[in-house]
């Protein structure tokens, strides 16, 4: 790994550990000092941009740690590179942990265990992190305590695993060599993928030829994961297709950024993608004609030229919030008869 990207893996290392251990002095103190003054902190909804690093402490990172007070940051993945613009990234990805003592976001707590999946990607420039991207996996929450108010997922829902390969916070030096030729995989995967299905049928993706055939797609709460190229197809690929055939043919209006870790590739856009809800709709949405974006933050683990896990994380409250539904309005609808407030215990107490 060069100089440089072992420096940039580093810039986290102090936030990473100030919340495993949740000490909010030492959390605060990682923010003030890696961090840009003038950092952008891009979340997901219902958050928003966060336009400083005590904005990001106080609007984000504060309700969960009321929620969930003993909460804890479990990374199983930590990735750099450089994109084809130039920029430096870093990527994570882990969950959440804690019990589930307060109302989040009004989603009403269990007092059990609760585990929320985060993907996290930081630019960084001169030596300070000057942008964050961040999507956590609410649906996920929601679903733990039976407050999921939309259509059930096509997919499994599981507690989603870190790399089957155990490399994804140790392993060999980085090398461009390996690092360009897993990244150039997935762009030449995406680019067969994007032909499908206006250029032809399922063919013209030479999925096979990408994808291992036991690969796993882990996928956002409310899609759900699969289980190798027919249950990817089965469970998020055709009827994602199916209620937007238009993916992939708005470029124009994107910007990629693409990086490669040894065997590990990260892509963001914010958004990166761009399509419009017709025929069939989506999730149990009917078809709007709405044109929407959708933000995405992805790792690939790639093995002997062929993906063997990838794991996504679309903003998909943003997506419903788009298509005019408001998906917190009816989580509190759902759960009107529900006791509000904290838990009528203390956490960790004898």
């Amino acid at each position: 790994m060069s100089a440089s990207h072992d420096a940039n893996r580093e810039l986290l290392t102090p936030l990473r550990r100030a919340l495993y251990d949740w000490d909010d002095a030492a959390v605060r103190r990682a923010l003030e000092t890696h961090f840009s003054p003038d950092a952008v902190f891009r979340c997901c909804h219902p958050f928003g941009d966060q336009n400083s690093p005590q904005a990001f402490f106080e609007n984000v990172l504060t309700p969960l740690r009321k929620a969930w007070p003993d909460a804890e940051r479990r990374d199983w993945l930590v990735m750099v590179g450089e994109d084809e613009h130039g920029s430096n990234w870093v990527g994570c990805g882990g969950h959440y942990v804690g019990t589930f003592a307060g109302p989040f976001l009004d989603i009403p707590p269990s007092g059990h265990l609760a585990h929320m999946r985060f993907h996290e990607y930081y630019r960084v420039a001169d030596g300070k992190i000057v942008e964050m991207q961040i999507i956590w996996d609410l649906p996920e929450v929601m679903m733990q305590v039976g407050a999921w108010p939309m259509a059930p997922s096509l997919g499994s829902e599981i507690f989603i695993p870190g790399p089957a390969s155990g490399d994804g916070l140790s392993r060999p030096a980085r090398t461009d060599t390996e690092s360009n030729a897993s990244r150039n995989v997935i762009v030449d995967m995406l680019n067969h993928m994007k032909q499908h299905p206006s250029q032809g049928g399922p063919e013209v993706m030479e999925m096979s030829r990408f994808w291992h055939e036991n690969m796993n797609w882990y996928g956002p709460a409310g899609i759900g994961t699969s289980r190798g190229i027919r249950g990817f197809r089965n469970w998020h690929q055709i009827p994602f297709l199916s209620g937007m055939p238009d993916r992939g043919q708005y470029l124009d209006e994107i910007t990629y950024h693409f990086f490669g870790d040894g065997p590990y590739v990260g892509v963001t856009g914010w958004p990166d993608m761009v399509q419009t809800v017709t025929h069939d709709g989506w999730m149990g949405i009917a078809p709007s004609g709405t044109k929407i974006t959708m933000r995405s933050l992805d790792f690939w683990r790639v093995a002997d030229g062929r993906i063997r896990e990838n794991w996504v994380l679309v903003d998909l409250l943003d997506a419903y919030r788009q298509l005019g539904v408001d998906v917190f309005r009816r989580l509190r609808e759902f759960n009107k008869a529900r006791v509000p407030g904290r838990v009528p215990f203390p956490v960790g107490e004898a």
